[in-house]
């Protein structure tokens, strides 16, 4: 197959790179001219065990011989497994199974509407938001990301959602009225730029929260199962919120997505939400053999060591090439702000040395490799982008 049949076949909503990728291990994948590339990306904090992990392979393997699809008419063990495993881990008292992190940002927005309606009569119905957040493409999903550029020609969006400035309690305080149900956040907003929400601020929005009765919703899509050196993000300010969505890593590869409740905000019902594929015996087989790598208490501390080393890199870096603005990021989830308007030619020079990496909002690297990577990868792969930079000017 060729990149001119999928332009003649695939529908065009995707930028990609000029090269088709075939086989993977660990951190490295190939293409189909057999050139080496480390995978700094991970199917965008997707493959937190790397390429072809035994793990995931044998949890494919043996569940594809047993049992893969039966809907959600029908008891479900692995199901049953997962959820007991992700509620154990976390604050959860339940979860609701589907196959993605929009799908699961959807499902607390439902849920958000539907605790604010029968609570309140009807009449609690919005939900807050940050500027310059992402929460997926799906309509609900779309309108809660508070990104104009991801909104043009497709409005009119949804009602009921109002975006504040990320990081400013004053912001918040302000939009929340009579009609507030919940508060939508990103504990690091990834596709934003790798912004941090400050501790402080945090503890604040839960406050806020409490003292309105709104439900405090963290999207931990791309934060959750390690990716910031704990399981969940979250852990990190100590600020525990009422919903949870998670997906990307937790099916390592496979789409799984998970919307996480506390007591108070179990609300839904039989007939209030579903999905047909959502929770199926494959998917969960494979999200609990990544919980079962990724839980571990010695996995998470190798994550944080690593992301430490993976940060003083790129800070060492930063002292010798002036075109590094600002280092920024938790564990293995890194962004390097550039002082250029464009950095395109930058990942695509890096792709051509073989390393892959990604950009955000044209000058913010962003690094999200498989959670597996050893500090030799690392160094590898920041001599390569130290030559890209050499190169270039820099």
């Amino acid at each position: 197959m060729t990149i001119s049949e999928d332009k003649k076949y695939v529908m065009n909503t995707y930028s990609r790179f000029p090269i088709t990728l075939v086989q993977g291990k660990g951190i490295k994948v190939w293409d189909e001219n057999g050139n080496e590339y480390l995978d700094f990306v991970a199917g965008i904090a997707v493959n937190a065990l790397g390429h072809s992990h035994s793990a995931i392979v044998e949890s494919v393997k043996s569940q594809v011989d047993k049992l893969i699809h039966i809907s959600n008419l029908y008891w479900n063990s692995n199901q049953i497994e997962l959820a007991k495993m992700i509620c154990e881990k976390s604050f959860g008292k339940s979860v609701f199974f589907c196959n993605s992190g929009a799908e699961a940002n959807e499902a607390a927005i439902k849920l958000a509407r539907k605790y604010g309606r029968t609570k309140y009569n009807g009449r609690r119905y919005k939900i807050i938001t940050a500027k310059n957040s992402f929460h997926g493409r799906t309509y609900g999903a779309l309108t809660a990301t508070a990104q104009p550029k991801y909104h043009k020609n497709f409005e009119p969006l949804l009602e009921g959602f109002e975006s504040v400035e990320y990081n400013d309690i004053n912001s918040l305080k302000s939009a929340i009225d009579e009609n507030t149900c919940a508060v939508m956040l990103e504990v690091i907003q990834g596709e934003g730029g790798i912004n941090e929400a400050k501790d402080e601020y945090l503890q604040q929005v839960r406050k806020l929260c409490d003292e309105n009765d709104l439900l405090l919703i963290f999207d931990e899509v791309q934060t959750g199962i390690g990716r910031t050196g704990k399981l969940f993000a979250y852990e990190h300010s100590g600020v525990v919120p009422d919903v949870m969505t998670l997906a990307k890593a937790l099916g390592g590869g496979f789409p799984i997505g998970v919307l996480v409740v506390n007591e108070k905000a179990d609300v839904f019902t039989p007939g209030d939400h579903g999905s047909t594929f959502g929770g199926n015996p494959l998917a969960c087989a494979v999200g609990m053999a990544v919980m079962k790598n990724v839980a571990q208490e010695s996995f998470l501390n190798m994550v944080k060591e690593n992301g430490e080393f993976f940060k003083n890199q790129l800070l060492a870096m930063k002292e010798k090439h002036s075109i590094i603005d600002k280092v920024k990021g938790k564990g293995l989830m890194i962004g390097v702000k550039l002082d250029i308007e464009d950095g395109s030619d930058i990942v695509k020079k890096a792709m051509e040395k073989g390393l892959l990496i990604n950009l955000l909002n044209h000058n913010v690297l962003r690094f999200v490799p498989p959670l597996i990577i050893t500090k030799e990868e690392i160094a590898k792969g920041m001599n390569i982008l130290e030559e890209v930079f050499l190169e270039m000017g820099y």
